[in-house]
């Protein structure tokens, strides 16, 4: 009578069988997963530097950050660019808050001295390109930041109020022209400038609005110094045409101002952009 075998085992002495090991592989793929999430929430707000001042050509830069870059603040530095001594502190800090989703990423910024409730800021990826969508409440900006940004806002030496809100404002890029949907005002209150004596010399309105050619419209709401003008941009530059003129009472006043504005024209100066 023969008698049978016994069966081998595969499994080297000591070792576990597959079944055995499983949960430790997955444990150690969950822990790994675990420390890149924790990694990528843990990453610092300084990372965010160079990106906002390669965007914006060096004019926009944050100093003093704190934080991740999910959720952060800084001390944003106005500079008429990379090369450019003129600079200008924003009053208080920045904070944001950034949020993922699955068709985008969602942005809440609050500045100190400017916003009373977050400025809301959808950023999507779109065909060939990104869609930013953006929801600005009422804020009050001054304007003597604008110094910041050089020529010729250090020239001017602009004080006022500047009011700036929008509700459904969408920008993005379509084959090198600019989008845009939606619209925003800027309303520029009780503007004076270091050049005239008369103080102030008006308030104005800036309206921008979308469609298939965006475009500008500036107006004046009152005062001595007289603005209007219409822009469009087209592809990705913006074109404008406006006049500067003074209430002929206030013309002796405003000629330093008027020469600054624009090419004079008799009593008229010509404003032109791009």
């Amino acid at each position: 009578m023969t008698r049978s075998k016994p069966t081998r085992s595969l499994t080297p002495p000591g070792a576990k069988s597959g079944l055995e090991a499983r949960p430790w592989v997955a444990a150690a793929v969950g822990l790994a997963a675990g420390c890149m999430i924790s990694l990528v929430a843990l990453l610092p707000a300084r990372l965010a530097v160079e990106p906002v001042r390669s965007v914006t050509q060096g004019r926009v830069n944050l100093q003093e950050v704190n934080g991740t870059i999910w959720r952060g603040s800084a001390v944003v530095v106005l500079r008429g660019g990379s090369d450019s001594a003129d600079s200008a502190r924003l009053p208080g800090r920045v904070d944001w808050v950034v949020r993922l989703g699955l068709t985008g990423a969602g942005v809440a910024l609050n500045a100190d001295c400017c916003t009373r409730e977050p400025w809301a800021i959808r950023v999507s990826p779109s065909w060939g390109g990104v869609d930013v969508g953006m929801r600005i409440p009422a804020s009050t900006i001054p304007a003597q930041l604008l110094a910041g940004l050089g020529t010729p806002w250090n020239t001017l030496g602009l004080q006022a109020q500047l009011d700036l809100r929008s509700e459904s404002l969408s920008l993005g890029v379509r084959q090198g022209r600019l989008a845009m949907t939606g619209a925003a005002q800027l309303d520029v209150v009780h503007a004076h400038s270091r050049l005239s004596t008369l103080k102030p010399v008006g308030s104005y309105r800036l309206v921008l609005s979308g469609g298939d050619v965006p475009s500008v419209k500036l107006s004046t709401l009152e005062g001595a110094l007289q603005l209007s003008g219409d822009g469009q941009w087209i592809g990705q530059r913006l074109r404008f045409s406006g006049v500067a003129s003074a209430q002929p009472e206030q013309e002796a006043v405003l000629q330093n101002l008027l020469n600054i504005i624009g090419r004079r024209q008799g009593a008229r100066s010509l404003i032109s952009i791009g």
